[in-house]
């Protein structure tokens, strides 16, 4: 039987779900379809019965895993904010949503899946990173660190182009150096003076 989605859960309960959730992450992206229940419980430490109670079948599991990478992803940007300049925020948080595509890339025939049966697991996905992503680049603008003629949305375009190219796990370098070519072209430039 499921949780009951309006009841808080208890500490310990709620810290079982964030493993399970995250061990669903790594054994999908690794398995696909392939992956036993057995397997995820055991990477999180919980038991069989426990991933049950909280997901009753697959599909479930799937959607829940994915929309808790979409959170730890759109959750990281105040706390970043608050932890380092804008410029060094929005650095780090780039890193993180290589981290999800990543992630998203691994589950992709999981996710199709539930799809199929009828879910959007995606639902909301888009409105909430480009949230996070305009309140990091609003600040950088603020702070005059990054050009502010460059909309969020255009730089979630290209952070969408990276992940569509270099989001394989054996292309993370590649995924960083193309970061850094696409943050170091956002920075703000003192503006030129005019040669005599």
């Amino acid at each position: 039987m499921a949780r009951d989605a309006g009841r808080p859960l208890r500490a310990d309960a709620q810290r079982n779900r964030d493993k399970i959730l995250a061990a669903a992450v790594r054994v999908f992206t690794e398995e696909g379809l392939d992956a036993h229940f057995e397997r995820i419980a055991r990477e999180a430490g919980v038991g069989t019965g426990t991933l049950y109670r909280n997901f009753p079948n697959r599909e479930a599991l799937i959607e829940a895993a994915y929309r808790n990478e979409v959170a730890r992803l759109c959750d990281a940007a105040p706390g970043l904010l608050a932890a380092v300049p804008p410029s060094a925020a929005l650095r780090a948080w780039t890193r993180r949503f290589i981290d999800y595509a990543t992630a998203k890339l691994g589950m992709a025939e999981a996710l199709r899946a539930v799809v199929d049966s009828g879910t959007n697991p995606y639902a909301d996905s888009h409105e909430m990173i480009q949230a996070a992503l305009s309140s990091l680049m609003d600040a950088g603008a603020a702070a005059g660190t990054i050009r502010s003629d460059i909309s969020p949305t255009d730089m979630f375009a290209a952070l969408a182009g990276i992940a569509l190219t270099s989001a394989k796990p054996e292309q993370r370098e590649q995924a960083e150096r193309l970061l850094d070519l696409t943050l170091d072209g956002l920075e703000s430039v003192p503006p030129r003076l005019p040669e005599n």
